[in-house]
């Protein structure tokens, strides 16, 4: 009898195979669970961009919204530093414009993007220029600096967007 013959004479190879479906049957779990646990994650992330928009745009149109979202879902940030967790990276320039407004004194307007394209168009053009002029510079961690990146990189695809409009 040789080696082959193991199974043959009286071993199973049913616990090699068991072991083998059991892995496999775990790692189909593990893969799942990542699958909802990423699902969760973008309609969360999804949720921040939404009530991120709401600060700035409350009275823009629908459209203006819509290039939002996608900006937001496209570059996977938006224009005020929300992250998916609801926590702010940074404050971002839009911020800067709407605590620009509190302190000029209005209390209820805090509508950044106004309630046409083109208003919205001349808002992201500002925020863009001011991100990448600030007035004085400022040491950064490197966190924020990869926040900024990304600020940068929504503001130019939201403007790409309402470009089309």
């Amino acid at each position: 009898m040789g080696i082959n013959g193991i199974g043959t004479a009286g071993y199973p190879l049913t616990g090699h195979t068991a072991r083998k479906t059991g892995r496999s049957a775990e790692s189909g779990v593990v893969g799942f669970m990542e699958t909802v646990e990423e699902k969760e994650a973008q309609g969360k992330a999804a949720d921040q961009d939404e009530k991120a928009f709401e600060m700035v745009g409350p009275n823009a149109p629908q459209e203006v919204k819509d290039a939002w979202m996608e900006a937001a879902k496209e570059v996977n940030a938006n224009g005020m530093g929300i992250r998916g967790n609801g926590m702010m990276s940074h404050i971002s320039q839009m911020m800067v414009q709407r605590l620009n407004k509190q302190l000029k004194g209005e209390k209820e307007n805090f509508d950044i993007l106004g309630s046409t394209v083109e208003s919205a168009i001349q808002a992201t053009k500002k925020a863009l220029y001011d991100l990448e002029h600030p007035v004085v510079y400022t040491p950064r961690s490197i966190e924020v600096q990869q926040a900024r990146i990304k600020e940068g990189e929504f503001y130019r695809a939201f403007l790409e967007k309402l470009e089309k409009l």
